[in-house]
């Protein structure tokens, strides 16, 4: 006879999850995957073992819909659970074109933290474009970017002297990267840098999708003060390739007004400063 898994009270289940047992044993397996998934987004990560007790089944049965939802592209299997899917990134100028207010809404918080006087990094992106164009108008600042979308559009500003790193442009991202663009940044110092990033885990390290645009925001890392990173929903929670900074290098995070509570007061609790940002404008 099989042995169907005890019901867990709610006071006993894992408190990473925090909800109420589903009692679903009888549940249809679709529905507990579409359960599975909205955990996954609020929570950035799931394992198979909580999960188990979460819908008193068995951690094969939990293990199988993981499998088949990774083999539908809706989650990155990993040893004992799921990830979230690494988001994809189309080229800069149609990103540049995407979800303009939520974009915006990150900017003008980020932006705020920018100080007279400062020297700050801009690193290419989306997000960093829309940051460039939030920048105070009261505010005497020195800029160095490595993308020229940046540099043009504040080199008619008063008051904002603008640094280009040179090297090769590579179009997808818009960025200039390369031995010539890492050279330069060997003897630069600056105050801030926003460094952007592809994925940050819930753990709070900052991870890019390819190596040579890593290895250049490692070593624009390396040259500030303080990092403050910015990043959209999707980005959260979620594990890209390559490394670019660790939790103890962010100084700030900033997020997205609805951002996954679960998932912020999980980064807050690894000690790092999450700033949420207002809601985008109508």
């Amino acid at each position: 006879m099989a042995i169907r898994p005890n019901r867990v009270p709610a006071h006993a289940l894992p408190l990473a999850y925090g909800i109420a047992p589903l009692n679903s044993a009888d549940t249809l397996p679709g529905e507990r995957q579409r359960a599975i998934l909205q955990l996954l987004r609020e929570q950035g990560r799931v394992l198979a073992s909580p999960l188990a007790l979460q819908f008193g089944v068995s951690e094969d049965s939990i293990r199988r819909d993981l499998r088949e939802l990774a083999q539908r592209g809706l989650c990155r299997r990993v040893h004992g659970g799921a990830l979230p899917l690494t988001p994809t990134f189309p080229p800069l100028a149609e990103r540049q074109q995407q979800d303009l207010p939520r974009k915006q809404a990150l900017a003008l918080r980020a932006a705020g933290l920018v100080r007279h006087g400062e020297v700050i990094a801009l690193d290419a992106g989306s997000t960093n474009s829309a940051i460039a164009a939030m920048l105070p108008r009261d505010l005497q600042l020195r800029v160095v970017t490595n993308a020229p979308d940046i540099a043009l559009l504040l080199m008619a500003r008063e008051g904002i002297e603008v640094s280009l790193i040179g090297g090769r442009l590579e179009r997808r991202s818009g960025a200039v990267l390369g031995s010539q663009a890492m050279e330069c940044l060997a003897e630069l110092h600056v105050d801030v840098c926003f460094a952007g990033t592809c994925a940050i885990d819930r753990e709070g390290t900052a991870w890019a999708v390819d190596g040579e645009e890593a290895a250049f925001k490692r070593a624009l890392v390396r040259c500030a003060d303080r990092i403050v990173v910015v990043v959209s929903n999707e980005k959260l929670g979620a594990i890209a390739s390559h490394r670019i900074a660790s939790r103890e290098q962010v100084d700030v995070l900033v997020v997205e007004a609805d951002a996954p509570t679960a998932l912020v007061d999980a980064l807050r609790l690894q000690g790092l400063d999450v700033i949420v940002s207002g809601a985008p404008s109508s």
